[in-house]
Parts: structure tokens; C-alpha cells; sequence
């Protein structure tokens, strides 16, 4: 099994996303983490930063709410179905009901517009030091049969591609990016279909039950995802098979 991701990334060779529709901030701020020896990738538009991030990847991302083609908590919805890397938004949005939202759509962290450069270095540079990071351009999970690109939205079983429903990706990205960890039926349901939808348990029962078709994965024995019977789900690891010449895990 391999879930591909850097976690510990020098400031010298970190890669920051901004999205910012403002060109005199995204120069400022372009020109402030160069100066400080960090590799930046620039976008105007959400889209423009969502294709930035899945096709080269980002160690953190700095962005702005007021975007012209779309909301950046759209933008914050879209990218936590396959990604983890950690985002600072810059809001001029002050208020706490304001801040929480952020923070639950799947922001790490938020500055509030006018705000002082030495501040966003900051909290920029504490979360590259956190080893508390995930995943960072798109992690791949691969362990010789069962293939699963998360930034490129492909699955693959035994070599031949996978046709997964937007849901049923959505659900297993959910799963993967939390190897091993039950999660719970309440935070899948508010997830998948938003808080209204937390007692509506027969909607994940379903939507289970095709997944594990389509990975031929049966339920009385799973491979990949188990269930604890009215508490959540589970993605199962594989590990890799031993060598009995080398008493060591063989690749995949």
C-alpha cells in the first residue's frame, strides 16, 4: 500500500497557491514568500486554482473569498473532495458566525482583509511546520490492485478503470484520506448531503452497497471498506505481501 504525501516540507522548497483575483495583492504577496525562498503558483480565478493544484500540486494555499467566476467557499468545497492541503482564507468578513462557516466548509485557518504581511508569513510558516499535514498535491493510494488518484478523480481495479457515480467518489475520497479511522454515519451524512440529511441513514446504506460493487468488495467480508454497525465506516489498509526471502514487505 502507498498514500503518497510530503509530510515535512522545508520553507526553501515549499510550494504556495494563491488565488486572488486582485492583481497588486497577489504581487505583494507573490514577492514577499519569494523573497523569503518559497515557490508560488498564482491564479485570478477558482477554477484557474483548482486546475493549479491538481496538476502541480501545493504545500499550502492562500485564498480569497470575493472571487469573480465563484465563491471561495465553493472553491473550499470542491477541493476538500480530494484534498487535504491546508488553506488560509483571506476574508473581509468579520464576523464569528462568518469565521465558524469558513472554518467548517474546510478552511485551517483565516485573515481578515486589510491584513499585515508579517501575519500571513506567519501563520503560513506554522503550518508548514506542522507534521500534523496530510497531504499535499494530491495523494495517490496504490497497493497493487485497487489504484486511486484523488486529484485526477480515476480509479482503477486489477489495471482496468473504475466508472464511479460523483457520489460514490466523493465517498470513497471521504474514506481513503482517512486510512484506518472509523467515521462516523453522522459526519458522512453531513458531508455528503449536508446537515438536513444526518438522520437519513438509508441514504448511505445505498450508496454504500454500490460502491462495494463496483470494487467487488462484499460486505460480510470486506477488503476495502468495513462497516461498524451503527457507529460508521471504515477504508480498510492492505498490506503489502511479505517475501519470505527478505522478511520484508514487498512493493505493490
Amino acid at each position: 500500500m502507498e498514500l503518497t504525501n510530503d509530510t515535512h516540507v522545508a520553507a526553501s522548497s515549499a510550494r504556495v497557491l494563491v488565488i486572488d483575483d486582485e492583481p497588486q495583492i497577489r504581487k505583494f504577496i507573490d514577492i514577499s514568500l519569494r523573497s523569503q525562498g518559497y515557490t508560488t503558483l498564482l491564479a485570478a480565478t477558482g477554477t484557474e486554482g483548482l486546475t493549479l493544484l491538481a496538476s502541480k500540486g501545493a504545500d499550502i494555499i492562500v485564498l480569497d473569498l470575493g472571487l469573480p467566476d465563484k465563491d471561495g467557499k465553493e472553491v473550499l468545497k470542491e477541493l476538500r473532495q480530494w484534498s487535504r492541503v491546508p488553506v488560509i482564507v483571506l476574508t473581509v468578513r468579520s464576523c464569528e458566525d462568518e469565521k465558524v462557516a469558513l472554518l467548517d466548509a474546510g478552511a485551517n485557518d483565516y485573515v481578515t482583509k486589510p491584513f499585515g504581511i508579517d501575519e500571513l508569513m506567519a501563520r503560513i510558516r506554522a503550518f508548514l511546520r506542522s507534521a500534523a499535514r496530510t497531504e499535499a498535491d494530491g495523494p495517490i493510494y496504490d497497493d497493487g490492485e485497487l489504484k486511486i488518484d484523488l486529484a485526477l478523480r480515476e480509479v482503477s481495479l486489477h489495471g482496468h478503470s473504475v466508472s464511479l457515480a460523483r457520489k460514490e467518489f466523493s465517498l470513497l475520497s471521504l474514506l481513503v484520506q482517512q486510512p484506518g479511522r472509523l467515521v462516523t454515519q453522522t459526519t458522512i451524512l453531513k458531508e455528503m448531503w449536508g446537515p438536513t440529511h444526518q438522520e437519513d441513514a438509508h441514504y448511505l446504506r445505498i450508496l454504500v452497497s454500490k460502491l462495494r460493487n463496483k470494487l467487488g468488495d462484499d460486505a460480510s467480508n470486506p477488503r476495502y471498506i468495513a462497516t461498524e454497525p451503527g457507529v460508521g465506516l471504515r477504508f480498510i489498509l492492505k498490506e503489502r505481501p511479505i517475501n519470505p526471502l527478505t522478511n520484508k514487505r514487498k512493493d505493490p
